[in-house]
């Protein structure tokens, strides 16, 4: 019961830590603190620049050639982001603990909160590196994908918690559901990636203009932001097919059928999202919405397609409950 609770709290917050790294990204502030893990030398950032000490462009601008500004909402926006990303791994360190008994039920649970607790450790050391590399555009691109496989560790991990508790579905064409499920999942990937990279573009064209002239940015973005949005097109079409399939191939308003009403939901109001973005200058409080949306999209298919292999991804866990269930009568 508290490995299930924790869990689902566990994957709000990291959820969270993926919204606060858009908004440390969308508002500029990834290098609002220069220093890592402290934040201008202090375990607690100052409020004014009258608590930095008067060369602390010197002490603290040397990788940034310099250039280091004060701006305390910057630096708080970004302190608060590391503050999530510690209660996050704090969080993942409990839920372990609480998967301990599953060691006698069904171990992957365990082992999954391990890696998942593990994984968290890396993404740590390896936003100590985005920092130290000036925020470099591979770094920031690998560690959000980090992030996406430890929310599907943890609901792999919650799945298999809950799966004692779930009645099997009656399914037809799971292979063909399963190709499908597999193919709007990359796409979707594909779609975030792109997505990351045209993040790094506006960065580039907005340094470039100083940050003003807001309306002309998305026509100099280039190619990747057409395609970007070509494809949108695709993964709409793809999820409206998978969708049908998916309910015609289930039972009707059974989990699965629910799972689908909310990533078709989920799936359109990102379009949306991405349309007022294009025509309203790029908003910059949409930004990390749109790209958190992508990633809740990422974790309800992840969830669909285990439902539909739950008689394999949980065959075990069911035997033993089983197992467990005969004893106790």
């Amino acid at each position: 019961m508290w490995f299930r609770r924790l869990g689902v709290v566990t994957i709000v917050t990291v959820y969270l830590l993926i919204l606060a790294g858009g908004i440390v990204r969308s508002t500029g502030s990834g290098m609002g603190c220069p220093d890592w893990p402290r934040c201008f030398g202090s375990w607690v950032p100052p409020t004014s620049i009258s608590q930095l000490p008067p060369n602390y462009q010197e002490l603290y601008g040397a990788k940034l050639k310099g250039e280091v500004v004060f701006n305390a909402l910057k630096t708080w926006i970004e302190y608060v982001n590391r503050l999530l990303g510690a209660l996050t791994g704090v969080l993942i360190f409990a839920t372990l603990i609480a998967s301990v008994p599953f060691l006698k039920k069904d171990k992957p649970v365990f082992y999954l909160s391990l890696l998942a607790f593990v994984m968290v450790g890396f993404q740590g050391w390896l936003g100590s590196k985005v920092v130290s590399s000036e925020l470099h555009p591979v770094m920031v691109t690998f560690h959000m994908i980090v992030a996406i496989l430890i929310v599907f560790v943890l609901l792999y991990a919650l799945a298999r918690a809950y799966s004692g508790f779930l009645k099997e579905e009656k399914i037809t064409a799971k292979p063909f559901l399963n190709a499908l499920l597999v193919g709007a999942m990359l796409l979707t990937l594909v779609q975030v990636i792109l997505g990351t990279q045209i993040r790094e573009a506006i960065d580039e064209v907005a340094l470039r203009l100083s940050y003003l002239s807001r309306e002309t940015w998305i026509d100099q973005l280039g190619i990747t932001f057409y395609v970007h949005r070509s494809f949108s097109l695709l993964v709409l079409a793809l999820h409206g097919y998978l969708i049908y399939q998916l309910r015609r191939h289930t039972a009707a308003r059974g989990r699965i059928y629910n799972f689908t009403s909310a990533l078709m939901g989920m799936v359109v109001v990102e379009i949306l999202v991405g349309v007022v973005m294009a025509y309203l200058a790029i908003p910059a409080f949409l930004q990390p919405i749109h790209l958190t949306l992508a990633v809740v999209i990422l974790g309800i298919q992840f969830v669909t397609l285990l439902l539909i292999n739950q008689d394999r991804a949980f065959r075990k866990t069911q035997s033993v409950a089983a197992s467990v269930t005969n004893l106790t009568h």
